[in-house]
């Protein structure tokens, strides 16, 4: 789950909609903000800190080399099909026939034109909204532990094993559900609500954002309260294009977690899917609705990657020859790691080299499944990009998952790479203050503040932040590599990425604590991604197989 929306929520609700900075310090506050395209740009040409993609197309272009397409899976929420930056770059499926109701290729899955959506139903539902992992391990655990009062050293190892994750569980819905809190949001929501429905019925239209409300003069109070709100909200996030849609669904997503601390969460997924989640084998569930309801996530990331370079609308994508195949599993709630493990398969087992994944959770209940399958990518060449999180914790000691250290071997999984989220001296720092960090589960930094992208809308782009974006900012630079050196492994790949990362020169800001230290504190390679970088160190070794 993207929880940067969350932050950006419970932030402007107890600051009256106006006002709150991410940052803590006053240094924070920037008097010129960057461009829309910051991240691709060269900090010595720009004076922002970007990836310096434009030098790397030069050498590439220098170099007289050729690219080859590579396929890039997203796992994610969706993915706009129509987009006009999108649509010319998705995959498609050749070995199926489309809208025949077979499974042409034999693959499994019917009409996977585009990719598939684990959170689909047979008759052509889709899973929208989901629970939060810690609550549907609390309730299920709930009866076997609620009146236990012994010693837990008393007890199996198993049983123990249980009994920590059920206190576990406990602690973290109770902070997730706090009284004061939980009834502000629960006060407040009839009048967003009530302003967000006269203002959708103003402006004729049931989505839009703070652009939209630039020459809105609402003169009731409700109104006048949402439309505080929401640009209180993206002013917060570095001018990040926030729709009603999104906050309502927000502010929705919390409500129902509060509601978990006491009673058991409503099974959404059961409910639409209908497999057996208890049982790996049942895997031909779902359907090929890549779109489905939940399209802003999938389609931001996607556009960073892979927007269609050149062609005078929208945005520049990272990579200039790829195809985008979605792979829909992360509800707006938490994922569930039955679709996560077979979302990897069958990214891998239909020819992806790289897969982004843009989510997280602090529990996971089947993570040997989700091992499996990054031992199964390993297997098959794939590189992992993964998202560190958004709540600016150290996850060298709070968990995060999908981790990639291994549940029984405890050895860390060697084609991932774990990226958290930079910005520039424009916007904040070079460190995002939602950040999660750690010097050894974090191997990189890559920029993730108020990133220009494509959003759901067929000719629609607009801002977000959170290391959802820096993510695949980092499967982008892979991808090129792959497009232009071919021959490189996945291994060889995250080497040039890791060893060419630029390190500031100066101190950086812990996300966390806002303390100042070296960078080589908050992630393992002590750096930020740079594509020119990477090009070369990649072009280097690729000389040296050749010798």
């Amino acid at each position: 789950m993207n929880k940067q929306f969350s932050l950006l929520v419970l932030a402007a609700l107890f600051t009256g909609y106006a006002g709150f900075s991410q940052e803590s310090d006053p240094a924070s506050k920037s008097k010129e903000s960057a461009p829309n395209n910051w991240h691709v740009l060269d900090a010595a040409e720009s004076g922002v800190e970007g990836i310096s993609l434009d030098k790397a197309y030069s050498y590439l272009k220098a170099k007289n080399l050729k690219s080859k397409k590579v396929l890039v899976a997203v796992i994610d929420s969706g993915i706009d099909t129509l987009h006009e930056d999108l649509k010319p770059v998705l995959w498609v499926n050749k070995g199926e026939i489309p809208g025949n109701g077979q499974d042409d290729d034999h693959n499994g899955y019917v009409d996977d034109i585009h990719g598939w959506n684990f959170l689909g139903g047979k008759d052509g539902r889709s899973v929208k909204e989901d629970s939060y992992e810690a609550a549907r391990v609390y309730h299920q655990l709930k009866n076997d532990w609620v009146n236990f009062s012994g010693d837990p050293k008393s007890l199996s190892k198993k049983q123990r094993a249980s009994y920590l994750t059920y206190k576990k569980a406990e602690k973290a819905l109770l902070e997730d559900s706090d009284t004061e809190e939980m009834g502000y949001i629960k006060q407040i929501y009839p009048k967003i609500h009530a302003g967000d429905s006269l203002i959708r019925k103003d402006l004729g239209k049931e989505e839009y954002g703070t652009a939209d409300l630039e020459n809105y003069k609402p003169t009731d109070a409700d109104a006048k309260m949402m439309k505080g709100f929401l640009s209180g909200i993206a002013k917060a996030n570095s001018g990040t294009d926030i729709t009603n849609k999104q906050i309502m669904e927000e502010i929705e997503g919390q409500l129902r977690k509060a509601t978990t601390a006491l009673d058991a969460p409503e099974e959404y997924r059961k409910n639409i899917v209908g497999d057996d989640e208890s049982n790996f084998e049942d895997r031909s569930y779902g359907n090929n609705d890549v779109m489905a309801s939940t399209p802003f996530h999938g389609t931001h990331c996607s556009g960073i990657i892979g927007a269609v370079r050149d062609n005078g609308i929208g945005m520049q994508g990272i990579a200039d020859n790829v195809e985008i195949m979605m792979v829909r599993a992360v509800p707006d709630g938490d994922e569930h790691d039955k679709d996560i493990a077979l979302a990897i398969r069958y990214a891998v087992d239909n020819g992806a080299r790289v897969i982004s994944m843009s989510f997280g959770k602090s529990f996971s209940p089947q993570k040997k499944w989700v091992d499996d399958a990054f031992r199964y990518a390993a297997k098959k060449g794939v590189l992992l990009v993964h998202a560190a999180g958004n709540d600016s914790k150290n996850i060298d000691t709070t968990d995060n998952f999908p981790s990639v250290v291994f549940l029984k071997s405890k050895k860390k999984a060697k084609n991932v790479i774990t990226v958290g989220a930079s910005g520039n001296q424009k916007n904040g720092g070079l460190t995002a203050a939602f950040s999660n960090y750690g010097k050894d589960q974090v191997d990189v930094f890559a920029p993730g503040v108020a990133i220009y992208s494509t959003i759901p809308g067929g000719n629609t782009y607009g801002k977000a932040s959170g290391t959802s974006m820096a993510c695949p900012v980092v499967a982008g630079i892979a991808s090129l590599l792959m497009e232009y050196y071919p021959g490189l492994s996945y291994s060889q790949v995250k080497k040039a990425i890791e060893q060419s990362v630029v390190k500031p020169g100066d101190k950086v800001r812990n996300p966390e604590t806002r303390k100042k230290v070296d960078m080589s504190e908050l992630c393992r390679t002590g750096g930020i991604v740079n594509a020119y970088e990477a090009v070369k160190a990649a072009e280097a070794m690729a000389g040296s197989s050749k010798n």
